[in-house]
């Protein structure tokens, strides 16, 4: 059982970092969703910058880079949130707000915009075992070290970490459902080496810069 490593103290200073951020998020720009049915794919996306950043492109370490990710990707995870299946601190209501036809236009838009990797500390002396382990256990579906954006899988290398260890924690918890591949590859890695094998994957994709 995975929920066995969730002992107290896993990746507790990444993820308190990345949870606490999330309690304050708001939708700066203020407009409307419900309301924006005619509007064009930039003015959507721009309802997104007050917490993704412009042009999804994050600076906080608790909210994800969305900018480079694939349309396939982007729209899974606005239905899940819009239908509750993903869990979520304010997303559920947010994409409640957006049609499907909306969602679409923002998945083309932002997986248009270039990646912007996250500029985050990381241990130099690590570097190489987490990327062992990403190669291992992590690179047949997150490619080119976790930096390809490909049909359902989300950018790793380069994406903040704080918001990939919350992630995890929702993952490991049960909260969040992984696939069956996912999770055959997550026990054999914590079977192999518990948190410190996480914690070496997040520095590797820190690093990814």
């Amino acid at each position: 059982m995975l929920s066995q490593y969730l002992k107290k103290g896993l990746l507790s200073a990444i993820i308190i970092t990345g949870i606490t951020g999330l309690s304050g998020i708001v939708v700066a720009s203020g407009a409307r969703p419900e309301v924006m049915e005619g509007a064009s794919a930039s003015m959507l996306a721009n309802s997104c910058a007050g917490c993704h950043g412009q042009n999804g492109a994050s600076n906080g370490p608790a909210i994800p880079s969305i900018a480079g990710l694939s349309s396939q990707y982007f729209i899974e995870t606005m239905t899940e949130f819009k239908s509750g299946k993903l869990p979520a601190t304010v997303m559920d209501r947010i994409a409640r707000g957006f049609s499907a036809r909306q969602i679409r236009l923002m998945a083309d838009y932002f997986s248009a915009q270039p990646f912007i990797r996250a500029k985050q500390k990381f241990d130099p002396k690590t570097i190489a075992v987490g990327a062992t382990l990403h190669q291992k256990y992590c690179e047949k579906c997150h490619n080119n070290a976790g930096q390809m954006a490909e049909d359902d899988t989300g950018i790793l290398g380069g994406q903040w970490t704080p918001y990939l260890a919350a992630t995890m924690q929702d993952y490991l918890s049960g909260r969040r459902e992984m696939t069956k591949k996912m999770r055959d590859k997550v026990e054999r890695l914590m079977d192999a080496r518990g948190d410190e094998g996480l914690k070496l994957l997040l520095n590797f994709y820190a690093s990814q810069q």
